[in-house]
């Protein structure tokens, strides 16, 4: 069988499962409402787009006076052929919002993750990992393992006792680094920050938190799961997304103490060898931080939306997870179900994803719900009355 058959052999597999997924394509921006080829109007269900920038007119503008300022991009990587102000005026906000000494920008939270354990941690090192941590998380400690040579464990989800015992463990390190989401995207649940931070204090460990689901989102003004806990500034590495809350155009960031910015700059490989942010990201992510520091009570819609929202399902008859933030998974079981479920909601005119295997473990497939500030009430009930019918329609309810 040819390389190319043995793709399409594969890929019908996938489709006589179940567990096939369609791209579907958007004739309009993000918004709780967009227009989907072939599709007409949807409620959208399925974004990260939590305080409803991605069009907002400020954050739109502030792309376009980049654009027309410094271009469409940088041509190259920073150190070699220069770095625009908006970058330097980006990352200083960036910062400022999430209490730190300074930021680093990359061209996705992704490359900001993968950037940092290989970089920070050597042989006499190591690195421990939630086990509920996110792919980037993940592949940054298996490239750190691989390039690096350092030592890498694993604790149990939120599981304290087990993170102590990991600790205990790794005393003869020279760096111990634990790393975790600040919330968990497939589960939508909060890491236990006050208590890792004391653990590290207690063993002379460094935390480093990807706070992408949280930035924007948590906190009483967005600024994420450090402000949730009272706990702005005491978390020593703070990696996120612009690409989410922020706008949602594209990158991400690392910021730590002022030495960190540097250090990577250094000798981070996706940053030194990755052309910088497009400046209308830059510019339109810089616009969104801006917005947000005016308008905190984005985020207070934002949490009446998802306390609704989940309280609705639950009076329906679902299961949503409990949680604090905006991300509200139904536990459906199968790959199969899951994805059989978001068609079904998407006929009634409600765009959500199923996710399963290899995103989710096996046997726990799920509909993950994410609320947005910009969602309305009306929104809101259209897409649980469309959750009632299609659940009826499947024997869920």
């Amino acid at each position: 069988m040819s390389f190319a058959a043995r793709l399409e052999a594969e890929l019908e597999q996938f489709k006589q499962d179940g567990v096939y997924k369609r791209l579907n394509y958007l004739e309009a921006p993000q918004a709780a409402r967009t227009k989907m080829q072939g599709r007409g109007e949807v409620v959208i269900l399925s974004s990260n787009n939590y305080l409803g920038l991605c069009n907002a007119p400020e954050v739109v503008a502030g792309g376009k006076r980049a654009l027309d300022q410094f271009g469409a991009g940088t041509g190259s990587v920073r150190f070699i052929c220069g770095t625009f102000t908006i970058h330097r005026e980006l990352e200083q906000a960036l910062a400022r919002f999430v209490g730190c000494e300074s930021s680093l920008t990359y061209v996705s939270c992704w490359n900001a993750n993968e950037g940092l354990v290989p970089t920070l941690l050597g042989e006499q090192d190591i690195v421990i990992s939630d086990q509920l941590n996110h792919a980037s998380i993940i592949d940054s400690v298996r490239l750190a393992k691989t390039i690096t040579k350092c030592e890498t464990a694993v604790y149990r989800h939120s599981d304290m006792a087990d993170l102590e015992d990991k600790l205990k463990a790794a005393k003869p390190a020279r760096l111990r680094l634990i790393f975790t989401d600040g919330v968990f995207s497939m589960e939508g649940d909060i890491a236990k920050l006050p208590d890792i931070v004391a653990l590290a204090r207690k063993y002379d460990a460094v935390v480093a938190m990807d706070d992408s689901h949280a930035t924007g989102v948590l906190g009483p003004s967005g600024q994420g799961t450090a402000e949730h806990y009272g706990m702005l500034g005491q978390v020593d590495i703070i990696t996120s997304t612009l690409g989410k809350a922020l706008g949602g155009a594209a990158g991400g960031f690392t910021a730590g103490p002022a030495a960190l910015a540097d250090y990577l700059t250094q000798r981070s490989r996706p940053q030194l060898f990755s052309n910088a942010l497009p400046p209308t990201v830059a510019g339109s992510a810089l616009a969104a931080v801006q917005h947000l520091q005016r308008h905190p009570e984005l985020v207070t819609r934002l949490h009446d939306h998802a306390r609704y929202f989940r309280e609705r399902l639950l009076a329906l008859g679902f299961k949503p997870l409990p949680g604090e933030t905006p991300i509200v998974p139904v536990i459906l079981g199968e790959t199969a179900q899951a994805i059989r479920m978001s068609e079904a909601l998407l006929d009634e005119g409600v765009f959500v994803t199923g996710f399963g295997y290899p995103v989710v473990p096996q046997g726990h497939a799920r509909i993950r719900c994410q609320l947005s500030a910009a969602h309305t009430r009306e929104d809101l009930d259209f897409a649980l009355g469309a959750f009632r019918r299609v659940g009826i329609k499947l024997g869920l309810i």
